[in-house]
């Protein structure tokens, strides 16, 4: 997500809205499976956690070494996509704060995120961090634990303290040095997400729990997608910003959830997370189907799903669009538009959108 990096950041999900504007299918809500993960305090200890064993731990990360003595107990998560893992992971308990939220947080966990502080609704700073005592942190961007960032991970280092960043901001062949929100030599898969939930799972000693939350992500994309062939069926990502829209690349996780339903995106020929694309080349690509992140952050123009359409059904250049005239739309929060947990209630939503158009068969 573009953290103040912009794209990635924000939103909030959704539901039928007009015949053709699909908002949240009911797959939206996390399985019975996924909420027992969730469950919290109530969760129970796992054997590693009880007994100690397996500390220290080490997990390989980013080209960094994190270190714990001990399965954390005062954990702090600096972004929405970290904060979602653990808390499904039932982890609230052992959360000192998080920040940098972009969505209302993902549906099933409401009770055990309201347990936990917020230390800021942006990035805080380094002292406010520090202020909640923390014995881990967690980032879902290289940006947010870097220069300009909250703090360097060494900054975190010299204290003691581990710090661990999302693997998808650093793997697949992610160049974050490359201007805006960076660029992928290589997709994304869904594997890097679960490969985060199983790293946080072990970092707590929780490993059966982060087992059973993979396999149940897993068992949603298969139910979302089972039979479903879009081939042909052209995808647009829009994610902020009406004058110089921010637009998917090929190999994010918008990437990801077009070849999950077996479409292809329209800017699969950049290499960039969130190129910004000018309108008249949009309408020479003449997408489908346009995926709206439906933002609740103020920064951008049209940052919500309402004023996205109405600016595309009113502008010159693209209400002709086949998707804007068929009123093809299908929206989705931020955090789905990110790397995380929620990139499978994108697949979701978006088999789902393909369906109620009858554009997959």
């Amino acid at each position: 997500m573009p953290v103040l990096r912009t794209p990635a950041l924000l939103r909030a999900p959704a539901l039928l809205r007009a015949p053709a504007l699909l908002r949240a299918p009911a797959l939206l809500l996390v399985s019975a499976l996924l909420l027992t993960a969730c469950g919290g305090a109530s969760a129970g200890a796992g054997p590693d956690e009880a007994t100690g064993a397996g500390y220290p731990l080490t997990i390989h990360n980013c080209g960094h070494e994190v270190t714990l003595k001990s399965a954390p107990r005062r954990a702090v998560s600096l972004n929405q996509g970290t904060t979602e893992i653990l808390l499904a992971l039932g982890l609230a308990d052992r959360m000192a704060g998080t920040a940098t939220w972009t969505d209302p947080v993902m549906r099933g966990l409401e009770k055990p995120n309201a347990s936990v502080p917020r230390l800021a609704a942006d990035a805080p700073s380094f002292e406010k961090v520090l202020d909640a005592e923390p014995d881990f942190v967690t980032a879902s961007f290289v940006s947010t634990l870097g220069e300009g960032g909250v703090a360097t991970r060494e900054q975190f280092d010299e204290l003691g303290v581990p710090a661990y960043v999302s693997p998808s901001d650093c793997a697949a062949g992610k160049d974050n040095d490359s201007g805006g929100d960076g660029s992928r030599g290589e997709p994304l898969t869904l594997d890097t997400v679960y490969g985060e939930i199983g790293d946080l799972a072990r970092a707590f000693g929780v490993e059966e729990r982060g087992r059973e939350l993979v396999a149940e992500l897993r068992k949603r994309v298969r139910r979302a997608t089972d039979g479903l062939d879009a081939s042909g069926v052209s995808l647009m990502y829009w994610f902020a910003n009406s004058q110089s829209p921010y637009l998917a690349g090929c190999c994010g996780a918008p990437g990801a959830i077009t070849r999950a339903v077996g479409a292809r995106n329209a800017f699969a020929d950049t290499h960039d997370e969130w190129p910004q694309i000018n309108w008249e080349t949009v309408a020479d690509r003449d997408p489908d189907v346009i995926v709206i992140g439906d933002l609740t952050r103020r920064q951008q123009t049209a940052e919500t799903a309402e004023a996205k359409i109405r600016f595309l059904e009113a502008n010159p250049a693209t209400r002709n669009l086949t998707a804007v005239r068929r009123k093809r739309y299908v929206l989705l929060s931020g955090q789905a538009m990110n790397p995380s947990i929620r990139t499978v209630e994108g697949i979701e939503k978006v088999a789902a959108g393909l369906r109620h158009f009858g554009l997959a068969r």
